[in-house]
């Protein structure tokens, strides 16, 4: 990702807040922002009515021309901000494979010698922020809850982190860019990288005034293109598409990180149906090191994703006892299958440190880990902290093995099937949920599509699945909402009650997931 013009990144930063305004008007009008706090607004007049004129502009560069500056023309030596040498982190200190120098030309797939690529995933509790440290420069992924900022940045300076060369905001939910400001204010910032999808809450808001006033090079994420962190290590953005989804998870920034033979995909809170997409767009998923999409809830981590992922390490950043219910079974099981899990709760911060051809993972709360030399196929297991060296190498499968995987194989056909469904235009992917408030308790489902679909039968469930509600004969017409309200009434053809004499949704975040009769999970959002 190159490094922006400062009038061209500030006239797109300027053009989406303008937009971000005219949104929060028009949603005004329509009375559907009832939790949006719009009090704080109205701060600066003149400079809102010169904003919301460069709509127009926000639209030709986010979406038509992809930014004047293309993402693969940045000059790295203009970011080489972080005094921090890594080299001091040698192989033999990590338990890793000695490099051959022969093999060290970065145009070659090699690395530099004595240079690792280090990964931290911090403990933020319900939230992400992930730390890309190599050859004296850092990249800073999400920044967890506001609560998280002064955290986060106490970590990034006992790294001796001075300088941020790449911040990147994988979407504008809270716990992903709530310690922004913190950062941003506490650190100097070469480039910012944005999803690009408008967002009306206060903390994106705010987030966009910090950027602006400190001129910070601002950039939109685009499918394709890469970001130019250092010569020696790919950093490729898989997501989000030239078209914005409906769900905003889904808008997540997606990272595929290559050091050597070493890789890393970093999924943000993005889902099924981004997953999905990536599957169909023929992208090598196949990666030694994967970030759990969403905090690993039922809304992602299907079963062909992951085959195709095929993980040997599986990170989840998720709070100790949270009230969603992360990490969910189903999709814990699902990881455990395939590879060895650590989750943030249980081993606090979580590093990976690779020389390109080997890594090892420690942590913070055991302070011990395991190195893995890339010499074959993944190994599965369940969560571990070994600290012995293990050698990844082909065994024969039995017949059991083998009968095993046929019936995973034909699971994860079908789910791929399902997933298909989902995005296809079919009638399971014409209804989708529109709208949720958790502060006014209700959620509302649209038929987008051209015939009536019945629901009796579907279920309407929040995050943990700790309250579920199934929907009574009924039929849900075409290019008709129908309104789920928590608490009792008569139900109407558009308007149902949950019959709840108590709140259902969780005012600090939650997620309504839908599931057909067959109880296949059709649509999701978060509140």
């Amino acid at each position: 990702m190159t490094k922006s013009g400062k009038a061209s990144g500030s006239s797109l930063l300027r053009g989406i807040v303008g937009l971000i305004f005219v949104l929060i008007v028009i949603a005004g009008i329509n009375a559907g922002m009832k939790d949006v706090p719009l009090a704080e607004e109205p701060q600066q007049p003149a400079q809102q009515a010169g904003e919301t004129d460069l709509e127009a502009q926000v639209r030709a560069e986010g979406t038509a021309s992809g930014q004047d500056s293309g993402l693969a023309e940045n000059n790295p030596e203009d970011t080489n901000l972080a005094d921090n040498n890594l080299a001091d982190n040698s192989p033999e200190d990590n338990n890793l494979a000695d490099n051959n120098p022969e093999d060290n030309n970065p145009a070659n797939g090699g690395n530099p010698a004595d240079e690792n690529l280090t990964v931290h995933f911090l403990d933020v509790g319900q939230g992400d922020s992930i730390l890309l440290e190599y050859n004296g420069k850092a990249m800073l992924v999400d920044a967890g809850e506001r609560n998280q900022g002064s955290g986060v940045s106490a970590y990034l300076r006992e790294h001796d982190i001075s300088g941020i060369d790449y911040v990147v905001a994988t979407h504008p939910h809270a716990d992903h860019i709530g310690g922004m400001d913190e950062v941003l204010n506490s650190f100097q910032v070469e480039h910012f990288i944005d999803s690009g999808f408008p967002h009306t809450s206060k903390t994106y808001e705010n987030m966009l005034t910090s950027i602006d006033e400190k001129n910070i090079p601002f950039e939109v994420a685009k499918k394709g293109e890469e970001i130019e962190f250092d010569p020696a290590v790919d950093v490729e953005v898989l997501n989000p598409g030239p078209e914005y989804s409906d769900e905003l998870n889904e808008n997540s920034v997606v990272l595929k990180v290559s050091y050597g033979e070493v890789s890393f995909l970093l999924m943000g809170d993005a889902g099924l149906e981004t997953e999905e997409n990536l599957m169909k767009a023929g992208y090598a998923l196949d990666s030694d090191i994967l970030k759990v999409g969403h905090h690993a809830s039922r809304s992602g981590s299907g079963g062909a994703f992951i085959s195709a992922v095929s993980p040997e390490i599986s990170v989840i950043e998720v709070g100790a006892s949270n009230d969603y219910g992360h990490p969910h079974p189903e999709i814990l099981e699902r990881l455990q299958k395939v590879s060895r899990v650590y989750r943030t709760d249980l081993y606090g911060s979580i590093t990976v440190t690779t020389d390109g051809s080997a890594y090892t993972v420690t942590t913070q709360k055991t302070g011990s880990g395991e190195g893995v030399v890339k010499t074959g196929s993944a190994e599965s297991g369940a969560e571990s902290s070994s600290t012995s060296m293990i050698t990844k190498e082909n065994e024969p499968k039995d017949s059991e093995a083998e009968e095993n995987e046929a019936e995973e194989a034909e699971t994860e056909a079908k789910e791929v099937e399902v997933e298909a469904s989902v995005t296809s235009g079919s009638a399971e992917s014409t209804v989708y949920v529109s709208d949720l408030s958790l502060k006014d308790e209700w959620v509302k489902i649209t038929n987008r599509g051209s015939s009536p679909v019945s629901l009796t039968g579907w279920k309407i469930e929040d995050d943990g699945s700790k309250h579920t509600y199934t929907f009574p004969s009924c039929t849900l017409d075409s290019q008709t909402t129908a309104t789920l309200y928590t608490g009792e009434g008569a139900d109407t053809a558009t308007e149902l009650y949950w019959g709840s004499g108590s709140p259902i949704w969780n005012n600090d975040g939650d997620t309504a997931y839908l599931f057909d009769d067959s109880g296949n999970m059709v649509a999701s959002l978060e509140g």
